[in-house]
């Protein structure tokens, strides 16, 4: 007998959740085999089976959580890939914890596909039909090999026949106070936090009762990076097959900001403040799961192109859910902007143990007096939340200067980067 355990899958992650069993009870498995999907707070990630045999108990079910080290699967020397080993108990073993899980939680049970007529899904669109409550086996797909999609799942939540669920999923509205009547009969939909969007929420929460955040605000004039990127980004492209943003240009003046402000690139480690001399900047990226930062490495040393390429195979990585675990980690600093979606003004909040994070805005063409005239200008509201436990407010307002002071003048980033 050989015990799967969850294996170490990083310094700061200690558990996970069953996304989906690739073997069930009965199976043989190969030694290094893939034989379940786990679904982290970061990314996705398969473990393997040490031995090779026959799976003969699988000790938790899709949608557990799990730790590491924790036994969730057993199995038995022998069999062979022609000949599995009759499946006799282990259904029952499987199976009793969902009757369990379906006696204390609220939540609508999980459609479970049969061990023998599995449907070919993505790992995402598995967990996609899984957190909406959508049978597999029913959704069509126009993919010649079979394989269902993440567009499939939703193409099939937006047809009429999909709409019968809705009363299975339809709870009462629930009051402290004694409720009326006609609020008892509203509709709602409960839907299962994924473990990503949990752990955000856990992690934000823990920053702004742990740091003492603050942000400070500015503008910047975008005029100057604006026509130098138009009349560079059609040579850039053709030269580096990567497009010109103005990611790689903050990402410079951050950079030099943070050699001149080394606090702001530091964070705190019990009574002790550590100060970082490499400049990995976090890029955060919007995801269809939940907001991820894959960390672009060494930005001091690369230029403008390498910046752009890796923030744009970080992002793609990012949607396609293969960013590794090293890709998110060791950060010293991070860059968000939501100005992509129309954001105008907000305050970033820190990202985990890091004391600064730079959030860029929409560009918004405003009345700006320039000397005794009054032009309209493109401009950008930037802001800074920095952890006031070791950053004062002139530094962190210095820095946020500097920062603006490059982006108007961007041919001094050649100097300073």
């Amino acid at each position: 007998m050989a015990e799967i355990r969850v294996p170490e899958l990083a310094e700061s992650i200690t558990e996970g959740t069953i996304a989906q069993w690739l073997k069930q009870p009965g199976d043989y498995v190969e030694k290094g085999e893939y034989i379940v999907e786990l679904e982290t707070d970061k990314v996705n990630v398969e473990v393997i089976s040490e031995e090779a045999g026959t799976i003969t108990e699988l000790q938790a079910a899709e949608g557990d959580t799990v730790e590491v080290g924790q036994v969730i699967a057993v199995v038995a020397a022998g069999g062979s890939p022609s000949a599995p080993a009759a499946k006799e108990e282990a259904p029952a073993q499987q199976t009793a914890p969902k009757a369990e899980e379906k006696e204390v939680q609220p939540e609508p049970a999980q459609p479970q596909e049969e061990a023998g007529s599995r449907t070919v899904a993505s790992p995402a669109a598995r967990k996609h039909a899984r957190e909406k409550g959508i049978d597999l086996s029913a959704v069509k797909t126009a993919d010649p090999l079979g394989r269902v999609r993440v567009q499939d799942v939703d193409a099939h939540q937006n047809t009429p026949a999909t709409s019968q669920k809705a009363p299975q999923q339809a709870v009462p509205q629930k009051a402290a106070s004694a409720p009326k009547a006609q609020d008892n009969s509203k509709p709602v939909e409960r839907e299962r936090m994924s473990r990503r969007r949990q752990t955000i929420a856990k992690r934000l929460v823990e920053v702004q009762q742990t740091a003492a955040m603050l942000t400070t605000f500015n503008e910047i004039d975008m005029t100057n990076i604006m026509d130098l990127r138009k009349r560079k980004k059609d040579k850039f492209f053709d030269d580096h097959d990567v497009r010109l943003g103005f990611m790689s240009f903050f990402t410079k003046a951050v950079v030099a900001g943070l050699k001149k402000y080394p606090y702001v690139n530091a964070e705190i480690d019990g009574d002790e403040v550590v100060l970082k001399k490499f400049y990995d900047i976090g890029v955060a990226v919007s995801t269809d799961d939940g907001l991820v930062v894959p960390v672009v490495r060494d930005c001091d040393r690369k230029n403008f192109s390498e910046i752009e390429g890796s923030i744009m195979e970080m992002a793609l990585k990012a949607r396609d859910n293969k960013l590794a675990l090293a890709d998110l980690q060791g950060g010293s600093f991070t860059i968000t902007n939501g100005g992509v979606f129309g954001s105008l003004l907000s305050t970033p909040i820190l990202n985990g143990s890091q004391v600064g994070i730079l959030g860029m805005h929409t560009i918004q063409k405003r009345p700006v007096a320039i000397g005794d005239n009054v032009e309209i200008r493109p401009m950008m509201y930037v802001a800074l939340s920095y952890d006031h436990r070791i950053i004062d407010g002139k530094e962190a307002v210095s820095f946020l200067k500097m920062v603006k002071e490059l982006i108007e003048n961007p041919e001094d980033l050649l100097l300073e980067g």
